[in-house]
């Protein structure tokens, strides 16, 4: 099939790979570029939708997973291999074992492409205060509640943050709007660029100082020497205050998995999750065939989960005779060897860049009573409003020590959370004070709104101080 002749239904920025392409994934491109380019996929009847779907997948599989380094860990003599995972998250590719540990590359779904000049354009501080800065709150109605948004920076606090280099940058506000921007100026430390020795055409990547998988660091830590310290060494429970809430350092921080920028929603995660480890060591919580479909709420969405984990024969076929067939047949989960496509697991660069959800959060929380008499909408009495700018950090942590476990809980259950629209970017994170790996302040303050503007321009994830609030 000769590229020339579709090249007028083929967006310019596509063509090169396009040309590229067999005659089968041609057929397949150009089926779903049909789709997107008139927002039709979510639309259809739910086996057009799932055929699309299943396309796109397969061709991001095959032209957008870009291996950063080797393609290939060591490897493993049989009689050395380890049965389980190792705290800074080995072995769960028992094929390779640095796939996703702590300190492997960020990988990529395209190739890097030179932005030096590009960064501030436009200007990170512009973008930040005529496109994201919140005007009037607006939230997301009965769909999502703040527990919601707590738990997307939850999981970000499993999966990743970028090393940073010794270096600072600073960025100054242009005039302009530099009267409507909490800081004029701010400093931040750039991602450290290291080379990758390989033969491919990525010369330099980043290190994730995070594990990679879904593996529980947000709690657990990301090293044996963090797990340690919380470990009570009787029936493999976790350590956990009287109060329910989660036990600190002196210094005021967490002394549970992953504190670095973190607030109230998060911490209290954290604990419900001591709790759970503390109550079932053994049980493991399933999130894509409830969480996902609830995030969309498209019925080829539901379909396409429940494909993915039970595959095509059904939860009743999987669950009375296991896995049978590969991925199709028996869906993902269950498979005797991951199927990494070439290429050792990771998150990209472009994941981190555009999984930025900082409108879900509102300026304030409502307080509720836990022991009162429910209203005529069975919701708990409101007591009172918390500016959640006073929520976030090492001052969160105090508060929540006086707000408690049920009524911060209950509170966030019982809120909706922001919608992820412009002008809905809450103020207090304009002017906020960032941390330290151990969960310490640091002395320079950021604006967050521009640096992950930054971020997003260059699709390199170049600012490690920003991507791990959510």
């Amino acid at each position: 099939m000769g590229s020339g002749l579709f090249k007028p239904c083929v967006h310019p920025d596509f063509r090169v790979v396009f040309s590229k392409m067999s005659f089968g994934d041609k057929i397949g491109f150009l089926f779903v570029h049909a789709f997107d380019k008139r927002n039709l996929w979510h639309k259809m009847p739910v086996l057009i939708g799932l055929l699309y779907l299943n396309t796109r997948r397969t061709l991001l599989e095959k032209y957008n997973l870009l291996a950063v380094g080797s393609s290939h860990g060591a490897l493993i003599d049989p009689k050395d291999q380890f049965m389980y995972r190792t705290g800074d998250g080995k072995y769960n590719d028992p094929d390779n074992a640095e796939a996703g540990s702590q300190y492997t590359f960020f990988g990529r779904n395209m190739k890097p492409v030179d932005q030096e000049y590009e960064l501030m354009s436009p200007d990170p501080f512009v973008v930040a205060t005529k496109l994201l800065a919140r005007r009037e709150y607006k939230d997301t109605g009965k769909q999502f509640n703040i527990l919601a948004a707590a738990w997307i920076q939850f999981m970000v606090h499993d999966w990743m943050d970028h090393m940073e280099d010794t270096k600072q940058i600073e960025i100054t506000a242009p005039n302009e709007v530099a009267n409507k921007c909490p800081l004029k100026s701010f400093k931040f430390y750039a991602t450290k660029e290291l080379p990758t020795n390989s033969d491919g055409t990525i010369k330099t990547g980043y290190y994730n100082v995070r594990t990679a998988w879904w593996d529980g660091s947000a709690i657990y830590g990301n090293n044996d020497k963090k797990a340690e310290k919380l470990r009570t060494y009787v029936d493999g429970k976790l350590v956990i205050g009287d109060d329910g809430l989660l036990l600190h350092e002196e210094n005021g921080v967490a002394l549970l998995g992953d504190v670095r920028n973190s607030w109230v929603g998060v911490s209290i995660l954290q604990a419900l999750f001591v709790k759970e480890h503390n109550a079932v060591c053994d049980a493991i919580k399933v999130h894509t065939i409830d969480w996902t479909v609830e995030l969309l709420k498209t019925k080829t969405m539901r379909a396409g989960m429940r494909a993915n984990w039970y595959g095509l024969l059904g939860k009743k076929i999987k669950d009375t005779f296991g896995h049978i067939g590969g991925p199709a047949l028996g869906g993902l989960v269950g498979l005797k060897k991951p199927i990494n496509h070439g290429v050792p697991y990771s998150l990209t660069e472009e994941f981190t860049s555009v999984y930025r959800m900082h409108s879900l959060l509102p300026s304030t929380l409502k307080l509720r009573d836990p022991t009162g008499q429910p209203d005529a909408n069975n919701s708990p009495p409101y007591l009172k409003d918390v500016d959640i700018g006073e929520l976030v950090g090492l001052k969160g942590e105090g508060q929540l020590s006086k707000i408690g476990f049920e009524m911060e809980i209950l509170s966030m259950g019982y809120q909706a959370c922001g919608a992820l629209e412009l002008w809905n970017y809450p103020s207090f994170f304009r002017d906020l004070i960032p941390q330290n790996l151990d969960g310490t302040n640091r002395s320079d303050r950021i604006d967050l709104a521009a640096l992950e503007e930054i971020g997003r321009e260059v699709y390199r994830g170049t600012m490690s101080s920003g991507e791990d609030y959510f």
